[in-house]
């Protein structure tokens, strides 16, 4: 049977037009969220963060391949891997809403988040920040140093950044946990960065205390991330206005 040349045209047109439109859509980018907390009906939740046992004993960090890093520091500089107040309270934890929050949209902080090189060292050791909240990075030390951040979501970048310069501009365009930053002079040099598509996220002081203010009500799963000894997560179902507690407790393996 013969097919007429029109019609093979036709045809032709229609399967390709079906196969773009197809790609399209899977490709496309899910819409934008619309829904606005209502702050009549929010909540918090708030508790603390602590270590059982005792803390692992860090080495201290050896500079001397640096004589600018050695004289910014004239005592020994352990890693703040692990950092512990009083009563076993655990700082340094990243406590965040991991799921349950659906559709809302939250406006971007214009405030940015400051890294400090100060000492050879990354302070803070771990930051957070929300999509696309403006980012710098300082050098407060008289030696140049290198940002690296190594998302495996985000676009990764390195720069140098010499005594006295400005400080470096960036942002994340995209949610991920525990990016970590590293300096390629000065290897023992480590942060790391969250960025979060929401504000409900708290990183806690010495005290080991959080507080995650205006929650909607709703089911949640909060999560508790430590850089040694991992995360723990909580169920919590939070009424309209209601405050709740809950508690952390992360548990150090004996030493031998």
């Amino acid at each position: 049977m013969r097919i007429r040349p029109a019609v093979l045209l036709v045809c032709i047109a229609l399967g390709v037009f079906g196969c773009t439109k197809k790609e399209s859509d899977e490709s496309a980018e899910p819409p934008a969220p619309t829904a606005v907390v209502d702050p009549t009906t929010a909540g918090s939740m708030s508790g603390t963060v602590k270590l059982d046992g005792t803390p692992p004993v860090f080495k201290p960090i050896d500079m001397s391949a640096e004589a600018a890093c050695v004289q910014a520091n004239p005592s020994a500089v352990v890693p703040p891997i692990v950092v512990t107040g009083a009563h076993g309270a655990l700082a340094n934890v990243v406590v965040y809403v991991k799921s349950g929050l659906g559709s809302y949209r939250f406006d971007t902080p214009s405030t940015p988040v400051a890294l400090d090189q100060k000492g050879c060292m990354y302070e803070p050791r771990i930051l957070a920040v929300m999509t696309s909240q403006p980012f710098e990075v300082h050098n407060e030390d008289q030696t140049i140093h290198n940002v690296h951040p190594m998302p495996r979501v985000n676009r990764p970048w390195n720069k140098s950044e010499p005594i006295g310069d400005p400080p470096i501009d960036a942002n994340f365009t995209k949610p991920e946990l525990a990016i970590p930053i590293a300096c390629n002079i000065h290897p023992w040099m480590r942060a790391y960065m969250f960025v979060f598509a929401h504000p409900y996220f708290a990183i806690t002081p010495k005290s080991g205390a959080f507080e995650l203010k205006g929650l909607p009500p709703g089911t949640y799963v909060i999560e508790a991330w430590q850089e040694r000894f991992g995360t723990q997560d909580q169920t919590v179902t939070l009424g309209p206005k209601e405050s709740k507690t809950l508690d952390f407790v992360f548990h150090s393996p004996p030493s031998h």
